[in-house]
């Protein structure tokens, strides 16, 4: 049974080919009210794009708007988030409880629930955060693995929906897009449907002036199917959707649509793009489209039928809690849901400290952390990993991986290629999607790539973990393309994204103990592959979770305090033992954490007199507010170079003779 065999079950009666565009054009009214209100916005997507929004809300989503977690609901995305009226419009007519009218009315306004571009805001009906084009789509990916993967494991009764999404020519033309949808090709997500909102039109004219692909042998070329239909017939969609259902691939429905519909002088022209404010040109909409109805009335028969549309997914919720409640796998899919396995990562995580501890390796950190990772797989069923072609050197893979490809989806481990970004914002995707938690690793140089999504993680408040190895140049030969000078500043710089540089492998594991925990933001461990020593004992406290610590402190107001994280720390500490005076050594593995400590701890930390050294291979940025303006930095103000490791820390001068000349 396809999935519109199963909604129009629920309804009394199919909805009629003019009820269906009476409804799209509520939409495109709401949007014209909003963006006029506000004097800002996206008017041409929400209107070219409402009534294939209409008739797969109509006849497909599986969705409840008075229960908007619910688990097994279809995913919507919105890729071309600056059509927001598109989402808020669907979520008030279906009846979300938190978009009411009046938040329509205050549509970009500070405080709103309604902003310029969707954020992620499930109690709103929008799983992600979009606006920055190609991100969308890229998190879709990310949504359909996660369901194949969850379905492979819980089977089609606990886990089985789609991911549909919107997205335009700009989405299409982000690099990134090409990263996720030849990995969803190659993957077979088959329940991922993407409508392409085709109208020929950019912001800077029609789409000639810069886009001659054709996207369908593009995206037939990654291995999807394709379609194309005329994005304004009710029959043409429903039956593209009925399709797209039926296939074993992902696939892509070219939507010929009219930018900012009904218009009279403004459709299918690139000034429909933004905001459509002009009042003739509203009246003369209103005139086109038979829509007599004063800003922001929604005749009672067009809203009553969006909202029988929203309720109808209340049997479907109570019908699926039904059946997870009589599941021998119940207690695990709640488990898997709730995402709290806190007791269990600490028992590991300390039973690793002690094992280290005794040992003393000298490892790098990459190798501890896939030490770590060995414990942790097999008792958290819920992380799923993966690498960008550097899994050997990343140490990501464990022996209890299984490799997830489009045969298997029942594994925990994905060969995501050299795409950095489109596996940082398949990750968000997966993470947003919910249980699971995603980790995935390359070199910490590549974090350029991926950075725009590492930060919407941030922004989204998602638990995603992204093991960057090859630190610093302590890389060697490999030379200055690859070796990270500026990088571990550039996370930092990050609001609400957690880095963490330890010093060995105990650092290591409270590290991954931390990241994994962390319910609301991402988290990057920065990773050595040169060997270290270990500098740490063992200990039940979690040191890392205060983000920066003493390690030797030879009693007294310090006379040299000496601030190191990472590879550096163990240089620090040989040259405590060779000044002469009171020598305090800090261990700084997580600045963030450490600024959320306040002021008593900082005080603590950091004495107010004596000389103040920072150690660090990389630039000073961040470490001012340990040593002040005048405080000596160690580190890097210039590219790195080809060399083997310890030849480039004695020539860059990052050594304990430097740190005990800065003393002296």
């Amino acid at each position: 049974m396809t999935q519109a065999a199963a909604v129009s079950e629920n309804n009394t009666a199919p909805l009629s080919e003019v009820q269906l565009k009476k409804m799209a054009d509520a939409i495109r009214f709401l949007t014209l009210d909003a963006i006029k209100a506000a004097n800002s916005g996206h008017s041409g997507m929400p209107m070219g794009m409402a009534d294939i929004a209409t008739v797969l809300y109509s006849k497909f989503l599986q969705f409840n708007p008075k229960d908007p977690t619910w688990f097994n609901r279809d995913r919507v995305i919105f890729s071309n988030g600056h059509g927001s009226m598109l989402p808020y419009s669907l979520a008030y007519l279906t009846g979300f409880d938190k978009i009411t009218l009046d938040e329509i009315k205050n549509f970009r306004q500070l405080g709103s629930h309604t902003p310029g571009h969707p954020e992620v805001d499930f109690d709103a009906g929008i799983e992600t955060t979009t606006g920055p084009l190609g991100q969308g789509i890229s998190n879709s990916v990310g949504f359909a693995l996660a369901e194949r993967i969850l379905n492979a494991r819980f089977g089609d009764d606990l886990v089985n929906h789609y991911t549909y999404v919107f997205t335009g020519d700009g989405c299409l033309m982000e690099g990134i897009s090409h990263e996720a949808c030849s990995l969803a090709g190659h993957l077979k997500l088959n329940k991922l449907i993407v409508f392409y909102d085709d109208n020929n039109v950019t912001i800077d004219g029609t789409i000639d002036i810069t886009f001659a692909d054709d996207t369908r042998k593009r995206f037939e070329a990654y291995g999807w199917n394709t379609d194309a239909i005329d994005g304004h017939n009710p029959a043409e969609i429903e039956a593209a959707i009925i399709k797209a259902q039926q296939s074993g691939k992902p696939t892509l429905i070219a939507c010929k649509t009219k930018i900012g519909f009904g218009c009279p002088t403004q459709e299918s022209q690139p000034s429909a793009h933004g905001a459509i404010t002009n009042d003739d040109e509203i009246a003369g909409a209103r005139k086109n489209l038979d829509w007599p109805h004063a800003p922001f009335e929604i005749p009672e028969e067009i809203l009553n039928d969006w909202r029988a549309i929203g309720e109808r997914g209340r049997d479907a919720t109570h019908a699926w809690k039904n059946t997870v409640n009589s599941a021998d796998q119940k207690d695990e899919l709640l488990a898997a849901i709730a995402l709290d396995m806190g007791p269990t990562i600490q028992l590991i995580i300390q039973s690793l400290k002690e094992e280290l501890a005794a040992e003393k390796p000298k490892d790098a950190t990459r190798k501890s952390s896939g030490r770590v990772l060995a414990k942790l797989i097999p008792a958290v069923k819920e992380m799923v990993g993966g690498s960008a072609d550097l899994t050997g050197s990343n140490n990501t893979k464990t022996p209890d991986s299984v490799v997830v490809d489009a045969n298997n989806y029942a594994g925990n481990y994905v060969n995501y290629g050299v795409r950095e970004h489109g596996m940082a914002a398949a990750m968000n995707g997966m993470a947003l999607h919910g249980g699971i938690i995603p980790y995935a690793g390359t070199f910490l140089q590549f974090a350029d790539y991926s950075r725009p999504a590492i930060r919407l993680a941030a922004l989204m408040e998602q638990r995603v973990v992204h093991v960057m190895t090859h630190d610093s140049i302590g890389l060697g030969e490999d030379g200055p393309t690859h070796q990270p000078v500026e990088h571990v500043a550039a996370i930092r710089a990050i609001p609400n994204c957690n880095l963490y540089r330890p010093c060995d492998g105990i650092e290591t594991a409270e590290a991954w103990e931390l990241a994994l925990n962390r319910k609301d933001g991402p988290s990057v461990l920065a990773l050595t592959r040169q060997g270290i020593p270990t500098v740490c004992d063992a200990r039940a406290e979690n040191k890392v979770a205060k983000g920066a610590y003493i390690l030797v402190d030879a009693g007294g107001e310090p006379d040299v305090t000496i601030f190191a994280s990472g590879s550096e720390v163990h240089l620090a500490l040989e040259a405590a033992e060779k000044i002469d005076g009171n020598v305090r050594v800090v261990s700084v593995p997580c600045m963030e954490l450490f600024f959320e400590q306040g002021e008593a701890y900082y005080n603590e930390i950091v004495p107010e007199g004596g000389k103040k050294i920072a150690i660090e291979a990389g630039i000073r940025q961040g470490w001012d507010r340990f040593i002040g303006p005048h405080g000596t930095f160690i580190g890097m103000n210039s590219f790195g170079a080809s060399a083997p490791a310890d030849q480039l820390f004695k020539h860059f001068g990052i050594t304990t003779d430097a740190i005990i000349e800065a003393a002296k």
